[in-house]
């Protein structure tokens, strides 16, 4: 009775009227994924590490990945599935918030698909792989699968993977990567079947519309074309003056295609004619990482740098300007800062916050840092590895985590690897952060 009530909560309408404008705001990074139910709710993906499910303004988080997430997916109304920097896939009760992982790769992982057909669960992974993972019970026996398939990662792309897609029958897998294919699969053998396009450039994303026997994808380099599903030969080409493209989404009856870019614009295509209708700079800053329509197609929801989703009416892109939240540190104009001001927003402040509380960040607030110790920031959740380390932060440790990289100095912290390598530069980036942090020196 519980379940079928807060079930019926969720279902309820929880959004803005159709044709409205509207933001989703409360998380602490970066938008990089959308994903939208088939009764119209709303889940985002952030660098935060947290997904939101969205009722109304009002957000649900879920939380148990340990980096940022780049990919979420509807399974169902109350059932989603997940992937980020973590090399996991965990697939989600929203409605008890139990996260169950499902898979590991051994690379980042940007991208998921769903095969109602056969209950698998694809993943495309930076380590060159495609893992096909079997959606575990009670999932899998609710959506009347079949048996449940072996786990098995597919190999043959020379390089990372970036987008899949599923036939509607389940039986084949698209696949595109930085090698500049898209590869069709045979889910049943685990082999791969057919090279549909051998591009020059990297290929960032695909959407496939059977029905209309077409393919859609964007490259590196800039090229939005749409293929022939069978052929790979080219029926339309859209190419811009933008690059890279990192966005494709399709309404739900295939008549719209949006395409987002590197430099923030959404273009939005008229299948029906394969005519450009609408063309929108949508950030004032940065790029479109993530989009997707509401079921009925009359929004288009988008995400980029800013810590929120904004979703604007189809019909009148444009009448309520670009994304335009609070400017964050790594936004402001090189020119306008100091070089350890520069090296700060370069690497440290799309994850932590100067002031007080950790505010959803994908790292812990660095408010007085100098003199403490790792791991106690009081509303993160740290990774093992610096809950039990006796690093103190001071000039010597901030230097060595830079000089060595995280992935080095700290072995095993959700910390992403980087590096800087001139002396000066982490110099700078220390004194900037001594004064910016409040915190007391140490000797």
């Amino acid at each position: 009775m519980r379940r079928a009530a807060v079930l019926a909560l969720v279902l309820l309408p929880s959004l803005a009227a159709a044709q409205d404008f509207f933001t989703l705001k409360g998380h602490g990074g970066p938008i990089m994924g959308i994903a939208v139910s088939p009764s119209g709710q709303i889940a985002t993906a952030s660098f935060d590490n947290a997904i939101g499910v969205w009722t109304g303004q009002t957000p649900h988080w879920l939380e148990g990945h340990r980096a940022a997430i780049n990919a979420v997916t509807f399974w169902d109304d109350a059932t989603l599935v997940s992937a980020g920097d973590d090399f996991e896939i965990r697939v989600w009760d929203t409605l008890s918030d139990v996260g169950t992982r499902i898979g590991r790769h051994e690379g980042k992982i940007v991208d998921l698909a769903l095969s109602p057909a056969t209950g698998l669960v694809a993943s495309a992974s930076w380590e060159g792989t495609i893992g096909l993972w079997p959606l575990p019970s009670p999932w899998a026996k609710a959506a009347h699968s079949p048996p449940e398939h072996p786990s098995i990662l597919l190999e043959g792309h020379d390089q990372g993977v970036n987008s899949v897609a599923f036939s509607e029958d389940g039986t084949r897998l698209y696949s595109a990567s930085v090698d500049g294919t898209i590869r069709v699969w045979n889910v049943d053998q685990a082999e791969q079947w057919q090279v549909l396009v051998s591009h020059g450039f990297g290929i960032n994303e695909m959407v496939l519309n059977e029905e209309g026997n077409w393919l859609a994808y964007g490259a590196v380099d800039g090229v939005t074309r749409v293929i022939d599903l069978t052929t790979g030969a080219e029926l339309q080409d859209f190419t811009l003056d933008r690059r890279p493209i990192l966005a494709l989404a399709q309404s739900g009856d295939g008549r719209l295609l949006a395409v987002g870019d590197g430099e923030g614009y959404i273009m939005v295509i008229d299948t029906r004619n394969w005519r450009i209708a609408h063309d929108f700079r949508a950030t004032l800053h940065g790029p479109i990482w993530a989009l997707a329509f509401s079921p009925d197609g009359a929004n288009i929801h988008a995400g980029g740098l800013d810590e929120a989703m904004y979703s604007w009416p189809v019909a009148h892109l444009g009448e309520h300007g670009p994304m335009a939240g609070t400017e964050q540190n790594y936004l402001k104009d090189p020119a306008e800062m100091s070089n350890g001001e520069r090296q700060f927003a370069r690497k440290c402040s799309i994850c932590h916050s100067l002031s007080p509380g950790s505010a959803r960040r994908a790292g812990p607030s660095l408010y007085r840092l100098f003199g403490r110790a790792s791991g106690t920031v009081s509303d993160y959740s740290y990774s093992d590895r610096l809950s039990t380390s006796d690093i103190i932060w001071n000039a010597d440790s901030i230097n060595a985590l830079f000089d060595l990289g995280p992935d080095h100095y700290i072995p095993g912290s959700k910390m992403p690897m980087q590096r800087i390598t001139d002396p000066d530069d982490r110099a700078d980036l220390i004194a900037y952060m001594r004064d910016a942090t409040a915190g007391e020196p140490t000797k």
